[in-house]
């Protein structure tokens, strides 16, 4: 099986990122990653200010898919991810949502036992292990690994975990996956900039849909599909989603427009998935149950 350790990482998501393995389609692939902090907190005394940002949110790869070519896509199916046994999250003057509430930096350090996030002593959190950076490389650009996008990126969806399927879009030769940013839980919002972050071990597994594309990333989990979109403004985002959710169901339904944008509107579930990054990101969802008799499908 192919394993790519968290010494192989990048810190933008790139054309020019030479990729450290190559991959065929179909096959499974063991990503190591660090944490989003490069694994420099470790203590409380450890603040946000000592780890600089020329060393936050690496992603390891990129990894090479064989065969993959721009308008293609990127299959990536998340068989486990597996974490290690504490976390860290921190608060920052003039970072987050709620940044200008915080007078000082703090860091608080979160012991993973028994399936939980031991958040103090009254609360313990299940654990929901998800992929914070994932994406594939940019057409033309070097993007930094917190900037989310149409290549994906740190899309912070919650959802992105075990069992879950998603559908990158192809930009460039190869692809170039890379991910990292793991978080033991993280709540819709990502409000103070963290979740539980936390290194880890993914496994994946990798396939090509050849000369077939969404514009933007798509989820599949279990119950549902979704469309995953970012901009600078949840306005923006919120449409960019909406619009992406109607063009996936004009495609693979008979129905008009109007019905389209009508059951959206009766049934769609449109939500937040971070307000912290440098654009907005916001996922609109469409269940299986509810499209059952068009057996819809990427």
């Amino acid at each position: 099986m192919l394993t790519i350790t968290d010494e192989q990482v990048v810190y933008s998501l790139s054309p020019n990122n030479a990729p450290v393995a190559e991959a065929e389609p179909g096959e499974t692939v063991i990503f190591y990653t660090k944490d989003c902090f490069s694994n420099q907190i470790q203590t409380e005394a450890d603040l946000f200010e000592a780890v600089g940002w020329a060393t936050i949110n690496p992603a390891t790869g990129p990894l090479a898919i064989k065969g993959a070519r721009p308008g293609d896509t990127l299959v990536v199916y998340i068989e486990d991810i597996e974490i290690a046994d504490q976390g860290c999250m921190v608060t920052v003057p003039g970072m987050g949502a709620a940044g200008d509430l915080i007078e000082k930096s703090e860091t608080k350090i979160v012991p993973i036992k028994n399936g939980k996030a031991v958040f103090n002593e009254k609360i313990s959190i299940p654990i929901r292990p998800m992929i914070g950076v994932i994406g594939t490389a940019p057409a033309n650009d070097d993007i930094p690994c917190g900037t989310p996008g149409k290549h994906g990126g740190n899309m912070d969806t919650k959802l992105i975990g075990k069992g879950t399927t998603l559908y990158l879009p192809v930009w460039v030769e190869g692809a170039l996956l890379a991910m990292g940013d793991l978080h033991a839980v993280m709540g819709d919002g990502e409000v103070s900039v963290t979740g539980v972050e936390i290194p880890g071990k993914v496994t994946v597994k990798v396939d090509l849909i050849k000369n077939k594309s969404e514009e933007w990333p798509v989820l599949e989990t279990e119950e549902s599909f979704y469309v995953i979109a970012s901009a600078e403004d949840l306005d923006e985002a919120s449409d960019f989603a909406l619009k992406g959710m109607i063009q996936f169901l004009c495609k693979r339904t008979d129905m008009n427009m109007h019905e389209i944008v009508s059951l959206l509107s009766a049934v769609g579930n449109m939500e937040i998935c971070q307000v912290v990054d440098p654009l907005k990101t916001v996922r609109m969802g469409i269940s299986k149950n509810i499209m059952q008799n068009y057996n819809l499908k990427f």
